[in-house]
């Protein structure tokens, strides 16, 4: 047997680590070169790794869900145990079958008894009165126990109390008028008292789903930004009426070179145009040499939602974009965003971060700085609300827009003074198109 250990490779600048997502092959298995082996997710994506040579899998080294450090021994083949020949396009592994793991119920389980305390007893019913005097009376605790002793039904018992409450000498009162006729009238015939009620047996209550993939780098990335960067918030509203007319007659440009035309490719050209007034923003934090990295290209993040959860596919040299080659672009990672089929190139490396919610915008949510960038910008829904113009009150397009910055590095006036420059350019886009580069 002829061994050959296959050691993860470098798959991307910086990356030291990758998470096993899935295996393609199992242990026994023939692979032909080059056939796809094991989905890895790093930081900056998810690869498909090939197999470097055909033979055969002998050892699996890790498993799904484990890190892998560069450099480590990922998988064992027998180059002895392959086809000779180069093989014909093998048909994609099956993943292994996972066992289904058990249905999470969206309520939860509502039990009438805890662990640990007695099963209930079913009370002997009372006995009823023809001429009930209210269906829910209302009771002390005191008095109900004295109502059951008696074999009283409270719900014949006329009331004198506060409020319509039946006190203990209501009860005492209507038990001794009812001595009389009862002691004439024979005993009646003992009920038998009705079996106790046993819980129903319910499925499990919880379901337990290890953190992994994506949402495992989501998970750590936010923590490290939230216990790291010491976040300050500005929160303002513009009003883009000017913005919304603007972009309704440069639809029809768009349309005819194939583009859809959102708010967004304004929304970057009026960020690219700020950083460049303000370029302690266009900047990342070092940490570990305590020392600011200004940036010299204009890298803005578009956080994209997806399916697996929340990524930040980069819009490179965003400065050096017209309006549509910008729409084209923030079109084609988002829409590769949501297939799962970004590439590395598509991530990492921004210098400042805009998430939208859309038309989820609502009117305030702060965003969690995309670390180790020092600003990040959310933009929420256009609203139709009344406006100030001169000394009139009228109705505007008006967006909320939240700003999150590092204060370690950015000052409240400098975020402030960020914000408004920004604001003052979507709101007068034409001077926008006039001052760009």
């Amino acid at each position: 047997m002829s061994k050959f250990e296959f050691k993860l490779p470098d798959i991307g600048e910086g990356v030291t680590e990758g998470e096993i997502v899935s295996w393609l092959v199992q242990e026994g298995d023939a692979v032909a070169e080059n056939q796809d082996m094991v989905e890895v997710m790093t930081d900056k994506a998810t690869v498909t790794i090939g197999a470097p040579r055909s033979g055969k899998i002998v050892d699996r080294r890790f498993k799904v869900g484990d890190t892998v450090p560069v450099g480590e021994v990922l998988v064992v083949l027998d180059l002895n145990g392959g086809a000779a020949q180069a093989p014909q396009p093998a048909p994609a592994a099956k993943k292994p079958a996972e066992a289904p793991a058990p249905a999470a119920t969206a309520v939860g389980d509502i039990r009438e008894t805890l662990p640990g305390m007695p099963e209930p007893k079913a009370a002997a019913p009372a006995p009823r009165n023809d001429h009930p005097t209210s269906e829910r009376p209302l009771a002390a605790p005191a008095t109900r126990k004295l109502a059951r002793e008696l074999g009283i039904d409270l719900r014949s018992v006329q009331p004198s109390g506060s409020g319509g409450r039946v006190t203990r000498e209501d009860v005492e009162r209507h038990a001794a008028s009812a001595r009389a006729p009862e002691a004439e009238a024979p005993a009646p015939s003992p009920v038998p008292a009705p079996e106790p009620v046993r819980p129903v047996a319910r499925g499990p209550v919880e379901e337990r789903v290890p953190i992994r993939g994506l949402r495992k780098r989501i998970y750590e990335n936010m923590a490290r930004s939230k216990h790291t960067a010491a976040h300050f918030n500005y929160i303002d509203e513009c009003n883009v009426e000017a913005l919304v007319q603007l972009r309704e007659r440069t639809k029809p440009y768009a349309e005819r070179a194939g583009v859809k035309l959102t708010f967004l490719p304004f929304i970057v050209k009026a960020v690219v145009a700020a950083l460049k007034k303000h370029p302690r923003l266009n900047a990342l934090v070092d940490d570990t040499s305590h020392e600011i990295v200004f940036r010299k290209n204009y890298d803005i993040g578009i956080a994209a939602a997806t399916d697996n959860g929340l990524m930040v596919p980069v819009v490179r040299d965003a400065d050096r974009l017209s309006i549509l080659e910008l729409a084209r672009e923030i079109d084609r990672l988002g829409t590769v965003a949501r297939s799962g089929k970004i590439q590395k190139e598509d991530l990492g490396g921004s210098s400042f971060t805009v998430s939208s919610l859309g038309k989820l915008g609502g009117l305030m949510a702060p965003p969690i700085i995309n670390y180790p960038e020092v600003g990040i910008m959310g933009v929420h829904a256009i609203k139709r609300k009344p406006v100030v113009k001169g000394d009139q009150i009228v109705i505007g397009e008006v967006m909320l827009l939240s700003f999150s910055f590092d204060h370690r590095l950015i000052d409240g006036d400098v975020g402030a003074v960020f914000a408004q420059e920004i604001i003052g350019y979507l709101e007068d886009p034409d001077r926008l198109l006039v001052e760009m580069s």
